[in-house]
């Protein structure tokens, strides 16, 4: 897409243009931009975008909205992070991505006892879900 080609370039300011001008944005329109936030060191800018989503998240937008939060780890992303957490969608908690996520933002929240209960619940570990831990 042309947002993804300008996120690559840099362009943020033509990208947020290009995004704004589209009438209706689906998921993959809000995750390319929120993949271009994070990228750019731009996690507010992410929580900004999701709190004007009236679209359901799919497992990406999870994940990029989970790693704003952890990157912030301020009373805001506390708060976005938790209660996305909490209305998190059951499917999505079979997702070693999403989860992986999760234990970031919670480790980077201090919240040591919850990332090792959601480390727990992951069934099929695998090495980056260790890793995350071992932070």
């Amino acid at each position: 897409s042309v947002i993804h080609m300008l996120i690559k370039f840099g362009d943020i300011q033509n990208a947020e243009n290009v995004f704004q001008s589209i009438k209706k944005k689906d998921i993959i329109t809000y995750g390319t931009m929120m993949k271009g936030y994070i990228e750019n060191q731009m996690s507010e800018k992410v929580l900004d975008l999701f709190e004007q989503m009236e679209l359901n998240l799919n497992n990406f937008a999870y994940t990029f909205v989970f790693n704003a939060c952890a990157e912030l780890a301020n009373d805001r992303a506390m708060k976005i992070g938790r209660k996305l957490l909490d209305e998190m969608p059951e499917n999505l908690r079979n997702d070693n991505v999403v989860l992986n996520s999760v234990i970031h933002m919670l480790i980077k929240f201090g919240d040591i006892q919850n990332a090792e209960n959601v480390f727990q619940s992951i069934k099929k570990k695998d090495i980056i879900t260790y890793g995350t831990m071992m932070k």
